[in-house]
């Protein structure tokens, strides 16, 4: 192999290394992107350090849905990314009472937690184009019923799977 040959091996590769490069920023910027998870509000079924995998476009193409994971900037401070579990959308009334949460009056079937919902909340109707979300972990989460309902632009993406650690990599449902 001689000089030429060289540099154009190593041209091509740069080149190749740089279209990957700008390949692997736009599917970050609007497809999908990596967060790591910082709280214990979506225990036990997130724990502090997992990583999870959002989907960001999703929402470009319908709307939320109720018990859908997702990443979300709240209201009341948006350069914060949290994380958490839409409970209602759009056009549902929401209440809490006596630990459990209701959506249009029927009990919410919430088998994914450990403890029961405290406290009292509405009812109240959720806005167009907004999501009420609640924490897993609902002694210990900052959620709508602290910062109240959040826009649907707020909405970073869904969270579709766990990919770190490796023991408890799995497709969030």
């Amino acid at each position: 192999m001689n000089i030429r040959d060289t540099r154009r091996s190593i041209f091509d590769f740069l080149k190749t290394l740089v279209v990957a490069f700008v390949l692997a920023q736009f599917v970050m910027i609007s497809v999908a992107q990596a967060f790591q998870v910082e709280q214990y509000s979506m225990e036990p079924n997130l724990l502090p350090h997992d990583r999870v995998l959002v989907n960001k476009f999703i929402y470009r193409f319908r709307t939320p849905r109720a018990g859908e994971i997702v990443v979300l900037k709240p209201p009341t401070d948006p350069s914060r990314n949290y994380i958490k579990r839409v409970v209602a959308v759009s056009g549902q009334r929401v209440q809490i009472r006596a630990n459990h949460v209701y959506v249009n009056g029927r009990m919410l079937p919430e088998g994914y937690l450990r403890v029961t919902t405290a406290g009292e909340y509405g009812p109240a109707m959720v806005p167009a184009h907004e999501v009420f979300v609640l924490g897993d972990n609902r002694g210990n989460s900052e959620d709508s019923r602290a910062f109240g309902f959040v826009p649907d632009h707020n909405l970073v993406g869904e969270a579709i799977l766990i990919y770190w650690p490796p023991e408890r990599v799995h497709v969030l449902r």
